[in-house]
């Protein structure tokens, strides 16, 4: 097994609002291993983003973290002032949001505002800033960097603005790169490419990735471990192939059969019923239970906890508990499934 060099334990995030306390992520506990990929998926509201955030310390001033670790170096970055905690943003801790435009300052050149990260935590010259700012942009696959290095953001498209974010945020050698939903904005065949992009990068930097996104299928040939969350809590995680080729919990099942697959005519595409929660009052049981055609009665009275499947792979259900009775995924589910397998190569 390779070093862990992240953990959260039990992470509680809730938000303070007119309405009531919302609660955001709930119970959240994972590992990320050396030079790893980890997805993180779920509908918008999981409690993905708040996770990332609570990792980088970004939460909004109305964000409270009810209990719960980050363990970082053998530090519990949870307990860190903002002063101590901004040390390791950049140096250890990177991320890369959904908008390129609302990372990069549009009146500054891109030379500039890689240099700024450079000479601000690694303390280089402006010459050995400007050095390595042409090598980074390069690096992330931009032609005529020396040209590229004195334009300003608007004079990029989409994608190119993205790389030069990525470059930014690699800029430091961090050791975790966080993104959050980075290909959100661009086009098919420039998501593509940013993702390619990141996956090379990770094997050549030997970084640890976590990958938020709402789609299972954007992650499916790029990351090692996969986390569904659903309504703030993680319902199932394993590795790629333990989420995709058996999922256990019909949330899960629901993502990757909604997930569209062009070549499979005839087949109606899958719509996971209903709407996640309301987190001012989350449901009893298993969040899930009002959307799911397989709930039990105990589904509505306790939550289900983090049944171990294998050595890798664990899931929030009650359908893994010895007394469930034995149910099946719909023919249709099962065969929507294999086609969407087929069509990212994991079958």
């Amino acid at each position: 097994m390779k070093d862990i060099v992240l953990s959260v334990r039990n992470l509680t995030v809730s938000f303070k609002t007119h309405g009531g306390l919302v609660q955001a992520v709930r119970n959240v506990s994972f590992d990320l291993q050396q030079g790893e990929t980890l997805a993180i998926v779920g509908e918008s509201g999981s409690g993905k983003s708040v996770t990332s955030k609570a990792i980088m310390g970004l939460l909004t001033p109305n964000a409270i973290i009810e209990k719960g670790e980050i363990i970082y170096n053998d530090v519990n970055l949870v307990t860190l002032n903002e002063s101590k905690y901004s040390k390791y943003r950049g140096a250890d801790l990177a991320m890369v949001f959904q908008d390129p435009m609302t990372s990069l300052n549009p009146v500054m050149t891109i030379g500039e505002q890689i240099t700024e990260s450079l000479m601000n935590n690694l303390n280089f010259t402006k010459e050995q800033a400007k050095a390595r700012s042409l090598e980074l942009i390069s690096l992330v696959g931009i032609d005529n960097p020396d040209k590229r290095y004195k334009q300003y953001p608007h004079q990029f498209s989409g994608g190119m603005r993205q790389r030069i974010v990525i470059a930014i945020a690699l800029s430091c050698n961090p050791k975790i790169l966080i993104c959050d939903e980075p290909t959100t904005a661009l086009d098919v065949t420039t998501q593509a490419q940013i993702l390619e992009l990141i996956k090379n990068l990770q094997k050549q930097l030997g970084v640890s990735v976590i990958f938020i996104t709402h789609d299972l299928g954007v992650v499916a040939n790029m990351s090692d471990r996969v986390a569904v969350m659903y309504a703030g809590k993680i319902v199932e995680i394993g590795t790629v192939e333990d989420v995709y080729y058996d999922p256990k919990h019909p949330y899960t099942w629901g993502l990757l059969a909604s997930i569209p697959a062009f070549q499979a005519k005839g087949v109606e595409l899958y719509a996971i019923p209903g709407a996640p929660p309301q987190m001012i009052n989350p449901p009893k049981g298993d969040a899930f239970a009002l959307r799911s055609d397989w709930s039990m009665k105990v589904d509505f009275e306790y939550q289900p906890p983090m049944f171990k499947v294998s050595e890798t792979h664990y899931a929030s259900t009650w359908l893994l508990h010895p007394k469930a009775p034995k149910v099946e995924r719909p023919a249709q589910l099962q065969e929507r499934i294999n086609q969407l397998m087929h069509k990212g190569g994991k079958a």
